[in-house]
């Protein structure tokens, strides 16, 4: 972990007197402590980053939307591989439910993956989020998120279901002093972002007044209804902002509460490309200049410390250089503290160490025609034009089917190093980031003024409080809940819990199937982890307690419908005119009737083809051994009135000897003994190796039958079958037994999703001839979709694709980052003749 403890020389300036003066950072107990808690506190709760590149950002029902995830370590930026699963939801914000949910298998950092609309899904703005098990520790305003549209046949020119329109509301604007508080007497600056209905920013002017109703000062917008103004507050008087309207009336707005005595803390990060400058200036009386009458600045990016220094009371102005090459690239957090060690001012700023990656598109024409093939080369360098190997993703989409809505929307370089630090919404993010805009250094400090960033609050960092950690880094899927008695109380102790994953082949039946068995702890809580199954899966959960008490309920998170809260304002980017939509809908829905009709043929042609063949006999795959030595088949006759397994096989086999009865009886198979003594046999149940209590806790009127391997039978299992070995094979681990109609006591079965099934984008091959496709028209909105393009050590990777139909332009889209983190965009354009 980058960690950097200041202990260089900084230059405080005495602004009243011109003179420069140089001080040490002194090392006091409250600098070491906070540099030690802060550390510890970083380590014990890092912090999780994800991204979703998809394909576009406006859908038609019955469409497939292609993501790609991408995962980061959100304190170090590098590639993540801890967790193994991420999630992610379709959600619907006017309704605040998740519509549709995914869990896509994490590997090397990446998640490949596609979402499939329904053609029932209402149209309208929704919202598309993405998370691991681990980021649900933090707030869900650091989830990710993006705005998309969905369209319906039908609705051409809607762009948003009526009741997810947002209603008009008065004009909201914040005012912000710098640092937090305006003190008397002390020249300061506020700054203001003006947000109007749907969420949108608002160019806003106006003025302000004192209690006099004199005019202080007046002030504009700069960008996205953010600006600033001076001011120097009087003692005891008050402020009021007034915002004017297009029509000419006013808003009155109070500044906050000018402060008798306190620190005003400015920044100033534009003037100097290798320092930040912290203005500090106090009107406090002093009556020493000793380490308890100074002030800490405390400077940290994503929980690393950069800098920590003290600056003492004994002037009433000083400013501290930062030196910006010492910084992570991204938002940094300036923490002033006061003689008493309390956080008094605070300020982000943006330091940009220019190590993005930068992604280059070029195709082997200028031009093509319909049906041509596209050969693109793709390019990844550093800042220097240096080659670096990167992980990306490409979409190439119809230009005029898809149109843009704005060109400055998120990108993984924007969310990675601005948006997944703040809380709140960020318009237009990408801006921020485009070398073409010439006041976007300016506006991106005006952001860092007005935006909010609360990962963590510093009174539980210096009070050494790190909130637990309630869910857990995942490793594979998981099954969490508790066990309760019917009347909902606690069940009084631990709990017996057996579970069986029945898992679906490619034609949808039964097949293998996974059985665990655990306990619950004294509450009643269990979970199961690090599990892999994919596609749906039926689960099966029996709890057992005592003699085989089963007058248990139990409860399983992931059926549980979360409670949505909608963190970021999803207004809706598409405000296109009837005709730029028209196109695309009526393309789109041609499309996608001729791919049902072929699916329809298709199913027609199966429907009429027979097949004979002998039946093969499927091999119980539960055991890994041929026939066994004995074998006793549980029923009604020799199951009845027998309360373990062993009373029930007791005298039935020859050469297994049971001592004692019920749940205090013990198993020897004849011969098996060495020097120290008889050898227990050893206990599968369902292939599983368990121990003998687990073996008698289950039910005799669960058992299918019990196999027997003696001597050389059970040397399949090495050593540990030395004392023979008896298989226990239940009813519901057959691969032929319906758990869904399972109703017993104190279990639950659910279908429950397991990792989502990664398709492979269909882009036709013209140079092929295929009948088929060369009769169907296409008129396709996405004409390639590639999740995994990987750059290696010289920087560049090639793809090809096909043109369609349309005479339009391509628009090309690569997003990605190398393995230590550096992200980077590139776009492209290929024209279709």
């Amino acid at each position: 972990m980058f960690f950097a403890f200041s202990r260089v020389v900084f230059l405080l300036l005495l602004l009243s007197a011109g003179v420069l003066f140089a001080f040490v950072n002194n090392d006091d107990a409250f600098v070491r402590q906070l540099v030690e808690r802060l550390q510890a506190y970083s380590e014990q709760r890092p912090i999780e980053k994800v991204y979703l590149h998809t394909d576009r950002d406006i859908y038609l029902t019955g469409e497939t939307i292609w993501i790609k995830g991408y995962l980061f370590n959100g304190n170090s930026h590098v590639a993540d591989t801890v967790s193994r699963v991420l999630y992610v939801e379709l959600v619907d914000p006017a309704a605040r439910k998740i519509r549709q949910r995914l869990q896509l298998r994490v590997t090397d950092s990446y998640a490949p993956g596609q979402l499939s609309l329904p053609d029932s899904i209402s149209a309208g703005t929704y919202q598309l989020r993405a998370y691991t098990s681990y980021m649900r520790n933090e707030p869900d305003d650091y989830f990710y998120t993006k705005t998309l549209t969905i369209l319906q046949p039908d609705a051409s020119a809607s762009t948003g279901s009526p009741q997810q329109k947002p209603l008009p509301r008065q004009l909201d604007v914040q005012f912000l002093p710098e640092g937090g508080q305006l003190v008397a007497g002390l020249d300061g600056r506020v700054a203001f972002k003006a947000i109007g209905s749907g969420g949108r920013s608002v160019p806003v002017s106006g003025f302000v007044l004192n209690a006099k109703k004199d005019t202080i000062t007046g002030f504009f917008s700069l960008h996205t209804g953010m600006g600033y103004f001076a001011i120097k507050p009087e003692a005891g008087q008050t402020y009021t902002a007034f915002v004017q309207h297009a029509n000419g009336s006013l808003d009155a707005y109070p500044i906050p509460v000018v402060k008798p005595q306190g620190i005003v803390m400015q920044v100033d990060n534009l003037t100097s490309k290798e320092y930040i400058r912290v203005y500090l200036r106090h009107n406090k009386v002093v009556e020493t200049e000793s380490s308890a009458t100074a002030m800490t600045l405390v400077a940290q990016t994503r929980g690393i410390l950069v800098h920590a220094v003290t600056v003492p009371f004994g002037k009433t102005a000083s400013v501290v250089q930062l030196p910006k090459a010492e910084f992570p690239e991204g938002i940094a957090q300036l923490t002033l503290f006061d003689e008493a060690n309390k956080p008094v001012g605070e300020r982000l700023v943006f330091v940009n160490r220019n190590e993005q990656l930068t992604v280059g598109i070029t195709s082997d024409k200028t031009t093509y025609k319909n049906r041509e093939k596209v050969e693109l080369t793709v390019t990844t360098t550093d800042a220097a034009g240096k080659p670096v190997a990167a992980n990306l993703s490409l979409a190439a989409v119809d230009a005029r089917l898809s149109p843009e809505a704005d060109s400055n929307s998120a990108t993984i370089t924007s969310h990675l190093l601005l948006s997944s630090d703040l809380m709140g919404t960020i318009e237009q993010p990408g801006y921020y980031f485009d070398s073409r805009q010439a006041n976007r250094t300016q506006h991106l400090d005006l952001l860092m003024m007005t935006q909010g960033w609360r990962r963590f609050a510093w009174a539980d960092v210096l009070a050494g409080t790190i909130p637990a950690r309630k869910y857990p880094l995942e490793q594979g899927l998981s099954l969490t809940g508790r066990v309760v008695r019917p009347n909902g109380k606690d069940i009084g102790g631990k709990v017996k819990l057996t579970f069986i994953l029945a898992r679906r082949d490619s034609l949808g039946k039964e097949g293998q199937r996974d059985f665990l068995v655990g306990e619950s702890d004294e509450l009643g809580n269990y979970a199961a982890y690090d599990l892999d199954f994919s596609d749906t899966t039926t689960v099966l959960i029996q709890g057992t307690k005592g003699k085989a008490n089963r007058d248990l309920v139990i409860t399983l998170d992931q059926l549980l419908n979360p409670a949505i809260t909608v963190t970021r304002v999803p207004y809706n980017p598409f405000e296109f005119r009837r005709d730029e939509l028209a196109e695309f809908v009526k393309r789109t829905s041609e499309y996608l009737e001729i791919e049902r009709q072929i699916r329809r043929n298709g199913e027609v042609l199966l429907q009429s083809v027979t097949v004979k063949a002998k039946r093969v006999q499927e091999r119980d795959s539960r055991t890994i051994y041929g026939t066994p030595d004995a074998s006793v088949k549980f029923d009604q006759n020799n199951a009845a009135g027998r309360l373990t397994i062993l009373d029930v096989i007791q005298g039935r086999i020859a050469g297994v000897q049971i001592t004692g009865s019920g749940f205090s009886a013990r198993v020897q198979i004849r011969g098996a003994a060495n020097f120290s003594g008889p050898v227990e046999p050893l206990f599968l149940l369902d292939g599983m190796p368990v121990d003998l209590q687990t073996v008698l806790s289950i039910s005799v009127q669960d058992v299918e039958k019990v196999d027997v391997l003696k001597g050389a039978s059970a040397a399949i299992y090495g050593s540990r079958g030395s004392g023979g070995v008896i298989s226990v094979l239940t009813k519901r681990g057959s691969p032929e037994y319906d758990l869904s109609k399972d109703a017993a006591p104190g279990t639950l079965v659910a279908k429950l999703p397991g990792y989502a099934a990664v398709r492979q984008f269909y882009a036709p091959r013209y140079a092929v001839k295929n009948e088929q496709s060369d009769r169907r028209p296409d008129y396709r909105t996405t004409l390639f979709w590639e999740p995994l393009v990987q750059t290696g050590a010289d920087g560049k990777a090639t793809v090809s694709f096909y043109t369609s139909d349309s005479k339009t332009n391509l628009r090309i889209r690569a997003e990605g980052a190398t393995a230590s983190g550096r992200p980077g965009v590139g776009t492209g354009t290929v024209r279709v003749e």
